[in-house]
C-alpha cells in the first residue's frame, strides 16, 4: 500500500513540474509577444512626420501687439491664409498700449493661445519659460528655410536652461554710430579723426574756426541731449549699454561703469568747458537735439543705415546745400580692439505654448506659417512674378500695386484685411546674413544714400562684438535696474558739467554696487555662464 502511495506521490510530482515547465514556457511566449508589439508600437511612433503635410486641418490661435488699429476678424487676407496652409487660424492682434495688461489677464486666465508674442525688452518672456509656459524648438528649427538660418548669436538670447524657446522679430545688426559733417572738415582742412584726441580738437575746432564760412560764431562740434544720449561711443570699450570689460573677479560689468566711460565723460567734460557740444544737454529731449544737428549748428551726431529721415536731412541740406555726412570709423581701444556692438538681432519675440507638445502636426503646421510670415524677398523678387509674395501682399490689384516697379501696398490693405501678411504675428522680415543688401536704396536723396553707404561700408570692413548679457533676465535689474540707471546718468551728467569732479568715479560706481549694482553683476555673470559665453565673441 505504501508502496503504492509513492509511485502516485512520484508521479503527481513530475506530472506537476511538467505542468510548471508548460506554464513557464507559454508565460515566455507570451512575455516575448508583449515585447514585440511593444517594439512595433515604438517603431510605429518613430516613424518621422512630414513637416509640410496638410492633410489634417488645424485650429491655430495667436496673439501679438502691434502699432495702430488691429485688423478685422473676417477678411479676404485671413481667408487666403486658411486655405493655403489648411487652418482655422484665429489671431488676435492687440494695440500696443494696452498689450501688456490684456495679455497677462489672458494668460492668467488659462487661455494661452498656441503662438504668443512680446515686445524685445519683455521680460516675462524669460519668466514665462522658466516656469515651462513655452515648447522649446531646437528639435524643430532646421525644416524651415528662415527660421534655421537665423544665427545663433540671435538665439542664444532666448535659450532657458540651454533649450531655445523663442523665435525673434528681426532687427537689423548695425548700431546707430557717429557721424560727422565732412564739408566742415574740408573747410578747415581736417581729416576724420582716429581717436577721441582727435575727436576732440575737431570739435573744437567746428566751434570756433567758423567752419560754415559766415563771419559768425554760430556753429559748434557735438549735439548731444538729456541722458547723455547719443552716448558717442567711437566703439564697444566705451559703450555704456555693453557687457565688455571684466573687474578683478573675471566677472563681466555694465560698460556704465567702466573705465571706457569714465574717458568718454572725461571727453564730455572737456567739450563743455569748451563750448564745443550742447549747452543745455541735460534738459533737451530727442527730437530738440536732432534739430540742434540738422539746422546745422553742431557738426557731430549719429545715423544709421535705416530708418533715417529724409525729411531732416532735407531740412540741412536747405540751410547748408553743401552739407555732406560720413561715418566715424571705431577708434582703436586701450587693449587694442577694434568695432562696435551688434545689435542683438531682434525687436521682438514669438514663442509656442507648452501644450502643443502633445500634437507634433500641430506643432510643424504653426512653425510653418511663422517661416513664411518672416520669408525675406530679394528686391527684384517683390512683383507678381513670384507667386509667394503676391500670395503675401494680397495679390496685386487688391492688396497692392506695383508702382516705378516696386509694390504699393493699398491704402486698406490692413483696415479691411486685404492682405494675408497683416494677420502673421511676426510679418518683419529674417534678412538672411547672404541678403548682400544695399540699404542706400532705401533712401532717393543722393546725400543721404552717400551717406548710408558710408556707414554700410564702415560695418562691413569692421568686426561686431556681440554682447553676451542679450536674452540673460536679472531680477535685481528688472526691479532695480532702471533706477539706478538713471542714477549713474544723472550723477555722469553732473560730472560732465563740473558739478561733481569726475576724481569721484570709483566712489559712484561703490555708490551704484551697493544700491543693487553688486547684484545685478552677480545674477548677469550667472545668466552670461548659463548661456555657455566663456571668451569675448566678435562678428
Amino acid at each position: 500500500m505504501k508502496k503504492r502511495y509513492f509511485i502516485i506521490s512520484f508521479l503527481l510530482l513530475v506530472l506537476s513540474f511538467m505542468l510548471i515547465a508548460c506554464t513557464s514556457d507559454e508565460t515566455t511566449s507570451v512575455k516575448e509577444t508583449d515585447k514585440e508589439k511593444d517594439t512595433k508600437v515604438e517603431t510605429e511612433e518613430q516613424v518621422e512626420i512630414d513637416p509640410f503635410d496638410h492633410s489634417e486641418k488645424y485650429t491655430i490661435t495667436g496673439m501679438t501687439f502691434r502699432f495702430g488699429d488691429p485688423p478685422p476678424l473676417s477678411s479676404p487676407g485671413l481667408d487666403a491664409i486658411n486655405e493655403r496652409f489648411n487652418v482655422d487660424y484665429k489671431p488676435e492682434i492687440i494695440p500696443q498700449g494696452d498689450y501688456i495688461e490684456k495679455s497677462s489677464a489672458i494668460v492668467a486666465s488659462g487661455s494661452m493661445p498656441d503662438l504668443i508674442g512680446f515686445p524685445g525688452t519683455d521680460t516675462r518672456f524669460y519668466q514665462w519659460a522658466e516656469d515651462g509656459a513655452f515648447l522649446p524648438l531646437d528639435d524643430y528649427l532646421s525644416n524651415y528655410e528662415t527660421l534655421g538660418n537665423i544665427p545663433d548669436y540671435v538665439y542664444n538670447s532666448f535659450k532657458v536652461n540651454g533649450k531655445i524657446y523663442g523665435i525673434p522679430r528681426y532687427s537689423q545688426p548695425y548700431p546707430v554710430t557717429p557721424i560727422i559733417r565732412k564739408d566742415w572738415l574740408d573747410k578747415l582742412g581736417l581729416e576724420i579723426p582716429t581717436n577721441y584726441e582727435e575727436l576732440e580738437k575737431v570739435a573744437i575746432a567746428f566751434t570756433k574756426d567758423d567752419p560754415d564760412g559766415n563771419g559768425k560764431a554760430d556753429t559748434y562740434g557735438v549735439a548731444i541731449g538729456e541722458n547723455i544720449n547719443p552716448n558717442f561711443n567711437m566703439g564697444t570699450y566705451w559703450d555704456f549699454n555693453a557687457w565688455y570689460h571684466q573687474n578683478d573677479d573675471g566677472d563681466y560689468i555694465p560698460g556704465v561703469i567702466s573705465d571706457g566711460r569714465k574717458d568718454l565723460v572725461q571727453f564730455f567734460a572737456n567739450l563743455y568747458k569748451e563750448g564745443a557740444m550742447t549747452k543745455d544737454f541735460a534738459v533737451l529731449d530727442w527730437a530738440s537735439t536732432n534739430t540742434e544737428f540738422y539746422s546745422g549748428k553742431a557738426g557731430i551726431f549719429v545715423g544709421g543705415v535705416s530708418g533715417m529721415s529724409e525729411a531732416y536731412f532735407e531740412g540741412l541740406l536747405a540751410i547748408n546745400p553743401e552739407a555732406q555726412l560720413v561715418a566715424i570709423p571705431p577708434f582703436e581701444t586701450p587693449d587694442k580692439s577694434k568695432g562696435f556692438t551688434i545689435g542683438s538681432g531682434y525687436s521682438g519675440i514669438l514663442a509656442l505654448n507648452a501644450k502643443l507638445a502633445d500634437d507634433e502636426g500641430k506643432i510643424y503646421r504653426a512653425l510653418e506659417m511663422v517661416d513664411f510670415g518672416k520669408k525675406y524677398y530679394p528686391r527684384d523678387e517683390k512683383n507678381p512674378q513670384n507667386a509667394d509674395f503676391d500670395f503675401y501682399l494680397g495679390k496685386e490689384g487688391i492688396g497692392y500695386n506695383m508702382e516705378n516697379g516696386a509694390p504699393v501696398q493699398v491704402p486698406t490693405f490692413s483696415s479691411e484685411g486685404l492682405a494675408p501678411s497683416t494677420y502673421f504675428l511676426d510679418n518683419r522680415e529674417q534678412v538672411p546674413a547672404d541678403a548682400n543688401i544695399n540699404y542706400a536704396d532705401d533712401y532717393k536723396l543722393p546725400e543721404l544714400k552717400e551717406m548710408t553707404t558710408s556707414l554700410q561700408e564702415m560695418f562691413e570692413s569692421n568686426k561686431l562684438y556681440v554682447d553676451p548679457s542679450y536674452g540673460v533676465l536679472s531680477p535685481t535689474n528688472q526691479e532695480k535696474g532702471t533706477e539706478l540707471m538713471q542714477f549713474l546718468i544723472n550723477e555722469q551728467s553732473k560730472m560732465i558739467a563740473g558739478q561733481r569732479p569726475i576724481s569721484d568715479w570709483d566712489k559712484l560706481v561703490d555708490e551704484y554696487l551697493k544700491k543693487g549694482g553688486e547684484a545685478i553683476i552677480k545674477e548677469t555673470n550667472e545668466g552670461i555662464k548659463e548661456k555657455g559665453y566663456t571668451e569675448r565673441e566678435w562678428k
